[in-house]
């Protein structure tokens, strides 16, 4: 259990309270979903599977300069691919209305005035956290030249903006004065032109809650400074609230992920300046761009659970990350077969074609075999042939056996080169080592490949940050299928395919320690 559960636990503890209990999850729409939004995701949706409450979406869109219907449309997708069901879809430009009543109600309260200060100016009267900030020359307008100069502004006819009248002396900067309403003239995506002057997040947020019935609004650590102002406007307008429980705003740490820069700002400017090839890249840390990498939902739901919810700012390790999709991946994915760096292998004795069976997933044996055909050309991998080698070499050398899969044993008798680099390896086989037969030949081991005459050529990608390289390689003829889910090929890892390419996933092999 972790400390917010402990919180609703308490709050669930007041038998008045049992059946009032709501969260929301706000995404600003002025980008799209990243993995630290996953974490806020899965905690919110979470709690409210839980303990059998609501969940709604939210989207807190005061500013029509950076906000779009692209992105709420894509939002709302990647909630839905991450398996999350919202109890309603709110838009805090439905409750535009409401907000500047609140204001006007701020005003004739004497908590609220209108300001001539350009924004520097108001910076500078604000001072720092050593020395106390200066009342604008503002400060002590009528409440009558006040609502006057709000009608003005949200009628588009001045450029000013609307302050909380609290205490210029306040400890904490943000409780100097904020404003909460400003001038945009831009069309919002959802209202259009009909609106003038839009409030401040930090103003519309707790109205947002209040009016949704938010019991516990759940945010990140550098929010925990705005919860003051938070609380303050829901006393200064609703007083004790419904059934007397007012929303509580709770911080918990932002996820940090090594490796990966969580910032739409960061991302935006990649985005721009074509560092990546839009907001899906697979290299971008997105949910499309996760997806496109080959990232599943319950990895992401897995890693966000192991993660967990804490007060306290930490980076996560990559490998978890990859841990939680390669858990995921090796119970569900299809297994293909694929050469990187091929050399030709050809058996020059009596060989038939033929046919062999194999697995999917050996992990699960519901997802059935497959028919792999066979001839007396393969590629296998460069690094599976050597001349000569040690003891603990386990592939195939000169005069050495190895078994191909699910095919039969056979022993290297020759190869041709071309400066220096080989080209070939000639075998001869076992006939009675193919799969299913009893032989006394021993194996030093066994290795992968493609049959030469059905092999397709794939291009893979692999990612370093926000480096990104592709090589061919041979892969079976099934790999020209359609493929949804990402594929494990033998040795080499996951791949996701994305249109005619397949994109790098994550590693076999396990590198987190915990």
């Amino acid at each position: 259990m972790n400390f917010i559960e402990e919180i609703v636990d308490d709050y669930f503890s007041d038998e008045k309270n049992k059946s009032f209990l709501k969260f929301r999850f706000p995404p600003e729409p002025n980008g799209h979903l990243h993995l630290g939004h996953a974490k806020a995701m899965c905690l919110n949706f979470g709690l409210a599977d839980k303990y059998k409450s609501e969940c709604n979406l939210r989207f807190d869109d005061t500013n029509p300069l950076t906000e779009s219907k692209e992105y709420a449309k894509s939002i709302i997708e990647d909630i839905e691919w991450l398996g999350f069901k919202p109890s309603k879809i709110e838009e805090t430009s439905n409750y535009f209305n409401l907000i500047q009543s609140c204001a006007i109600s701020l005003i004739k309260d004497g908590f609220a005035y209108m300001d001539d200060s350009t924004s520097e100016e108001i910076a500078e009267l604000k001072g720092d956290l050593e020395n106390p900030g200066k009342n604008s020359p503002y400060r002590n307008r009528s409440v009558e030249e006040n609502l006057d100069l709000f009608k003005k502004l949200c009628d588009g006819e001045i450029k000013t903006v609307l302050r909380a009248r609290i205490d210029m002396a306040h400890p904490n900067l943000l409780m100097r004065d904020p404003v909460i309403y400003r001038s945009i003239e831009a069309e919002h995506h959802n209202t259009g032109s009909e609106f003038k002057a839009y409030p401040m997040y930090d103003f519309a947020h707790p109205i947002s809650d209040w009016k949704e019935d938010i019991t516990h609004s759940l945010c990140t650590l550098e929010f925990e400074a705005h919860r003051p102002f938070y609380d303050w406007t829901i006393n200064r307008l609703f007083g004790s609230g419904v059934l007397g429980v007012n929303p509580r705003q709770i911080e918990f740490s932002r996820l940090n992920v090594e490796g990966f820069t969580l910032s739409k700002r960061y991302l935006k400017e990649i985005v721009e300046e074509g560092t990546v090839d839009g907001w899906d890249d697979p290299r971008m840390p997105t949910l499309k761009g996760l997806r496109r990498r080959g990232f599943t939902p319950n990895s992401i739901i897995n890693f966000c659970e192991k993660v967990g919810i804490s007060k306290r700012e930490s980076v996560i390790e990559r490998q978890l990350l990859d841990q939680c999709l390669r858990d995921d991946l090796n119970k569900n994915s299809s297994r293909r077969m694929v050469v990187k760096d091929p050399i030709k292998l050809t058996i020059v004795d009596n060989f038939k074609q033929g046919v062999s069976i194999l697995e999917n997933n050996p992990e699960d044996p519901s997802m059935g075999n497959r028919t792999v055909n066979y001839s007396e050309q393969f590629w296998i991998e460069r690094e599976d042939f050597r001349v000569s080698a040690n003891k603990k070499y386990k592939r195939l050398k000169l005069g050495g056996n190895v078994r191909l899969k699910g095919v039969c044993i056979v022993k290297a008798v020759d190869y041709t080169e071309i400066d220096g680099i080989i080209t070939e390896v000639f075998c001869e086989h076992y006939p009675d080592s193919f799969s299913g037969m009893k032989t006394d030949v021993k194996a030093k081991g066994t290795i992968h490949w493609v049959n030469r005459d059905e092999a397709v050529e794939i291009k893979l990608n692999h990612f370093d940050g926000l480096d990104k390289g592709t090589i061919s390689a041979f892969g079976e003829p099934l790999l020209d299928n359609e493929y949804e889910y990402p594929v494990q090929f033998t040795r080499h890892g996951y791949y996701k395919k994305d249109g005619e390419e397949w994109n790098h996933s994550v590693s076999l092999k396990n590198s987190y320690r915990g």
